[in-house]
Formats: structure tokens, C-alpha cells, sequence
């Protein structure tokens, strides 16, 4: 049988079923879609590839995925660094975006947010930013898969004025996106002290009709909830509680502020955490008790928050931030193993985003949103289990390849959507805009 593309691995890492490595598998893929997943002497037999891989030192990976990023705040990566969260906000980041923000602001941010993903493994990213619309467009362009935020704010921006142009553009652009394919959408109220209650129950009715997710940073940090309390009565998670949003199409980004009675009630919710380890310990927001969620039955993804306070768009980097800080925080040095790290940034993220039918694991039917890592490499030798290595030892310079729908991104390390030179050239430009 002909088909698109037969990779042959040393190791494939599917992900589901958990904890199975295979040792010289191969994954047959057509029409974008993995078809088989079979041991390499018979894939020989059965198939014939259009376009062969002979992989023979690398593990082959369900691509990663990224559940919360500001794309286009990679072009403000070193601004002010060192700065309490409000501070860095308030006095630095959001006086910048008032001065620069525009569509071309947002394009070429992305697509050199899109350009890292792709180069460090990701295949999927869950983005909040403006000009959705222009996200969506960079993704498509560029072949990655993307969930497009649509941002609500109760301030005006230069993409809109209020929460109710903020709604009505948002409900626009899903209908646009609704036959994409790769780009699906989520509402992306930004933060509990940035919408207010109508707006928020607004968000709540249009996700119930749409089935779309609520993605929303919520109890970063103690100064969040401090100030909530003092203004409401309500810690965030309670108002939220109460507006209907805390449910299973919920996406809560950070919950470093969790108290035992808050993770009993998000568990028993069904609602999705996004934990950004190295984000919130630059900016000492504070520790999620990944371990105590994980436990209580709640599915935590992974997220690198935006390159502003990261200041990488690194998903290897953040799944042994995740495992060790959850070791640290839970005195317990068997906490969030490694295939743990993995599934977060893997099958956990799908689930999240309700992309989990399609991405997040290397199973037949499946999207074939894959990644090839050479494990041949001083830095991860000897090898005794791949997976540890991947997470512990492997650096994002070792993906090689990267397929999303089966159309080739990242081939021996050379992107294939985005030209380098031309994005370096832009970069400079803003770089020298912003830093006068």
C-alpha cells in the first residue's frame, strides 16, 4: 500500500497508551492523518512511502502543545526583566503595547513566536493577545495548528473599545475559522481584575451555545486575590464560580493561590489547569500544587506564558521546570515523573483545548502532529529510558523534524514555512522601535 509518508524510528514514544516506548516502530501517515503505527520490519512489507524517513537515532513525539501564549509578545523578550508582575505590566509592557500595538506588531511577533515553537518541537499553541484575526492568518500561513484566543478586555485597545466590540469582533472571527481546520477558537477573557461580571456572563452564555473553551489567567498571584478580596468579598475562583465559568470548558492559567477546598471544587468541576512553571518563577508569582491537582483527579497542561516574563517559548524547558519544581513543592521526589512532564505537554494539553480526538498522542486516526528528536547526542548518553532523557536531559535543538497534519514544518532543523533571514531583518526593525 502507497502512502504520503513512512517514518522509521528507533523509538516511538505514542504517549496513549501511557508508559509504552517502542523500539524500532514505524508510523505510516496519509492524507495528514497517522494510519498505522507497526513495527518497522512489517511496515516494510505493508507499506510503501511516497516520502521515506529512516530515522534510526531518533524518537518520534506527538508534537507539543503550548496552552497559553501572548504569540506576539516574543518581540518584547528582555524588556524589562527583574520586575514584580504589576509592576512589569503596569509600567512597562502595557505602556509599550499602548504605543505599538498594530497589526504589523502582531504579525511579524507571531510569526517569530511561530518560528521558535516549530524550531523547540511545538506544534500547537493556545494564544491571548489582539488582533486575533492576524494570529490565525500567521498560523494558517505557517501550518501550524493554533487555538486563537478571542480576547475580552474591559479597557480600550487598538483593536477594541470596550467588552462589547471585543465580544462582537471575537464571535466574527470564529464564524471565519469555523472550517480552517487548523485554527479553532476560545474565548480569552484576560483576567478576572480586567472583566467585569457582565461581560464574563456574557462569555459564559456564547461558550455554552459554541461548545468553545474559556481560557482566562486566574489566581497568579497573592496580590490578585488579596485585592479581589478587598474589593469583592470573593476570592477570583468563587466569583467565577458563581458567574457559571467554572466548568469543564474552563482553561485556568497559573492557579498558584490554591487552597484544599478550591482544588476539591476545580476537580469536581471538571475544568482545566495550565500550569507555566518558569514564567511564574521569574516573576515570583508563586508555586502551583501540580502534585495535589494531579492527585484530586484535575487534568494540568503546560504553557509557557509569553516570551516577555519566560523569556523563551521553550516546552522542553518547561517540562523539567514542571517536573522538578513539582518534586520541590510536593517534598516528594517521586512527584510528577517524567512521562507525567510529558503527557502534560502532550495529551493533557489536547484534552484542555478539546483537541484531544486530534492531537496529543501518535494513534491511528489521529492528526499526524509529530516531532522527531535525536537522542544520538553527548548530552543524552547513555540511554537507558528515552523518555527520561527527553525530559530531563534533551534540549529543544535536538527536534529535528517536525510534521503537523502531515505536511513537513521543520526538516534537519531548517524551517520550511518561514524564511530566517527576512524575520531577523523585521525583528531588528522593532527591536530598534521600541527600545527608543
Amino acid at each position: 500500500m502507497i502512502v504520503d509518508t513512512l517514518i522509521h524510528a528507533r523509538w516511538i514514544i505514542p504517549v496513549e497508551p501511557e508508559s509504552v516506548t517502542y523500539e524500532h516502530h514505524s508510523l505510516a501517515i496519509d492524507s495528514g492523518k497517522i494510519i498505522d503505527l507497526l513495527p518497522t520490519v512489517v511496515a516494510k512489507q505493508k507499506y510503501q512511502g511516497t516520502i521515506t524517513e529512516n530515522l534510526e537515532n531518533h524518537a518520534l513525539l506527538p508534537g507539543l502543545i503550548n496552552c497559553h501564549t501572548h504569540a506576539a509578545m516574543t518581540l518584547m523578550r528582555g524588556i524589562a526583566d527583574d520586575l514584580p508582575l504589576m509592576d512589569w505590566l503596569q509600567n512597562h509592557i502595557w505602556p509599550l503595547e499602548q504605543k505599538w500595538m498594530s497589526e504589523a506588531f502582531v504579525k511579524d511577533g507571531t510569526d517569530l513566536a511561530i518560528a521558535e515553537m516549530i524550531l523547540g518541537g511545538t506544534t500547537c499553541f493556545n494564544d491571548m493577545y489582539f488582533f486575533p484575526e492576524i494570529i490565525a492568518a500567521q498560523a494558517l500561513q505557517h501550518g501550524i495548528r493554533a487555538k486563537v484566543g478571542l480576547i475580552v478586555i474591559d479597557f480600550p485597545s487598538a483593536w477594541a473599545q470596550d467588552a462589547e466590540e471585543y465580544i462582537e469582533k471575537g464571535l466574527a472571527l470564529h464564524d471565519q475559522l469555523r472550517l480552517s481546520g487548523l485554527c479553532t477558537t476560545a474565548f480569552a477573557p484576560h483576567a478576572p481584575y480586567t472583566v467585569s461580571d457582565e461581560p464574563l456572563q456574557k462569555i459564559r452564555t456564547l461558550a455554552d451555545e459554541l461548545e468553545l473553551p474559556v481560557h482566562i489567567h486566574l489566581h497568579e498571584t497573592h496580590h490578585e486575590v488579596e485585592q479581589s478580596q478587598a474589593q469583592s468579598g470573593q476570592r477570583p475562583l468563587q466569583r467565577l464560580h458563581e458567574l457559571g465559568l467554572v466548568n469543564p470548558s474552563l482553561i485556568a492559567v497559573h492557579m498558584t493561590q490554591l487552597t484544599g477546598e478550591e482544588i476539591s471544587l476545580f476537580a469536581e468541576s471538571g475544568a482545566h489547569i495550565v500550569h507555566c512553571p518558569e514564567s511564574n518563577l521569574k516573576l515570583a508569582s508563586g508555586f502551583c500544587p501540580v502534585a495535589r491537582c494531579l492527585s484530586a483527579g484535575i487534568n494540568v497542561a503546560l504553557g509557557t506564558d509569553g516570551a516577555a516574563s519566560n523569556n523563551d517559548l521553550d516546552m522542553f524547558g518547561e517540562m523539567r521546570t514542571a517536573a522538578l519544581l513539582g518534586k520541590a513543592i510536593a517534598a516528594d521526589a517521586s512527584a510528577v515523573p517524567a512521562m507525567t512532564a510529558l503527557r502534560m505537554a502532550t495529551i493533557n494539553g489536547a484534552k484542555a483545548l478539546g483537541l484531544d480526538a486530534c492531537c496529543g498522542s501518535l494513534s491511528p486516526g489521529k492528526s499526524a502532529d509529530v516531532i522527531a528528536i535525536d537522542l544520538n547526542t553527548l548530552e543524552t548518553q547513555p540511554l537507558y529510558c528515552p523518555v527520561s532523557q527527553i525530559v530531563y536531559a534533551a534540549s529543544r535543538q535536538q527536534v529535528t523534524d517536525v510534521w503537523v497534519a502531515g505536511k513537513r514544518l521543520l526538516t534537519k532543523r531548517q524551517l520550511m514555512t518561514l524564511n530566517v533571514g527576512d524575520l531577523k531583518a523585521k525583528i531588528a526593525e522593532w527591536q530598534q522601535r521600541l527600545s527608543s
